[in-house]
């Protein structure tokens, strides 16, 4: 069995055949089978049972030939590490037993060695490292994001309880972005040790923020978690979705690659970022929504603006749509495998591109 590492090289910016791809949330919904690998279980009882969610990261491969598996998993199962019990309501996402609203409620926050507490998740990536020939993507949210989920009670869509609470008790926001920069990263470099190629760090809800905001609360944490995964030669992709004049800040931060989503054409944020980082994205997934026809032109097009440069991950500029049709997706792979890189050139030639 040959072991597909193109996701890894494009990481170090080496060359490779073809652009690597894979989809964020490709193990879930749209596939046919999950909701028999799910047998109606919940999902953290799923997250717990490591062949479980083992079978379901591998999934995807059985549908499109992608060219990593990202663990099944959510970004807040660290908080069972800390203490905290996790209910998946519908229509609101994860929500814990007890929120963050005061430093006292930071204090009460459990210390935790993620080896034991999450052993479940590092288990399921040695499974599947056993198993599989494409790498084993791991991930954590940055701590921002992650923190979305814990201040001030179930959150608005604006995060005005979590925005308000860093502005209101900056020593208390110090001592949580702290406690989780740290617990995250420490949990970032374990799954990296269970064998995992690379981990991304999610910034789902940064886009949220003003570029001043960002950089004074939340690009120091950034940066934290960040460098320890540096410092521990762990490959990195940060994500971040939502607001373009935030780029340069969150690239700041510090990872191999950047990960945008759909609202900035990927030429357009290469050059501000600077080549000597890695890019990944950024088709809107609501192009596989709108079908085929849709999608792969518009694939096609950002494979022609990522312009033969090494370091091109090709993913959606945010996670798959629940009701997207799985054969969309296998339409854009085989148009990504078959557009053809030219080495060293600023552009590709393919039919359509």
């Amino acid at each position: 069995m040959t072991f597909n590492d193109r996701i890894l090289r494009a990481l170090r910016r080496q060359p490779v055949d073809r652009t690597p791809v894979w989809f964020m949330r490709q193990a879930g919904r749209c596939l046919p089978r999950y909701r028999e690998l799910r047998a109606d279980l919940e999902f953290f009882d799923v997250v717990r049972d490591p062949e479980r969610a083992a079978e379901i990261t591998a999934l995807p491969l059985e549908y499109f030939p992608v060219d990593a598996a990202v663990l099944f998993n959510d970004l807040v199962t660290p908080f069972l590490g800390a203490g905290l019990r996790l209910e998946l309501r519908k229509g609101v996402g994860p929500v814990p037993d007890r929120f963050v609203e005061t430093a006292d409620d930071v204090a009460r926050l459990r210390d935790f060695d993620p080896r034991s507490a999450l052993d479940f998740n590092l288990e399921a990536i040695r499974i599947l490292v056993e198993r599989l020939d494409v790498p084993v993507l791991g991930f954590v949210g940055a701590p921002f994001t992650l923190c979305s989920y814990l201040v001030g009670g179930p959150r608005s869509k604006d995060l005005k309880e979590l925005k308000s609470f860093i502005l209101r008790e900056p020593g208390a926001w110090d001592r949580l972005a702290s406690y989780w920069a740290d617990h995250l990263g420490e949990f970032a470099i374990a799954q990296a040790e269970a064998g995992a190629g690379a981990i991304q760090v999610f910034d789902s809800w940064a886009g949220v923020l003003s570029v001043e905001d960002y950089r004074t609360h939340v690009l120091p944490y950034s940066w934290r978690l960040l460098d320890r995964l540096v410092r521990a030669r762990v490959p990195t992709i940060h994500y971040f979705g939502g607001n373009p004049a935030l780029l340069e800040s969150v690239a700041e931060a510090g990872a191999d690659a950047i990960s945008v989503d759909w609202r900035i054409p990927i030429d357009h944020a290469w050059a501000r970022i600077g080549y000597h980082h890695s890019i990944q994205g950024n088709l809107d997934p609501s192009a596989v929504l709108a079908g085929e026809d849709v999608a792969v032109p518009k694939t096609l097009e950002i494979l022609r603006r990522a312009g033969g440069r090494r370091g091109h991950i090709f993913n959606l500029g945010h996670g798959i749509h629940p009701d997207s049709d799985y054969r969309v997706l296998q339409a854009i792979v085989r148009a990504v495998q078959d557009y053809p890189i030219v080495e060293g050139a600023r552009t590709r030639v393919a039919s359509g591109g």
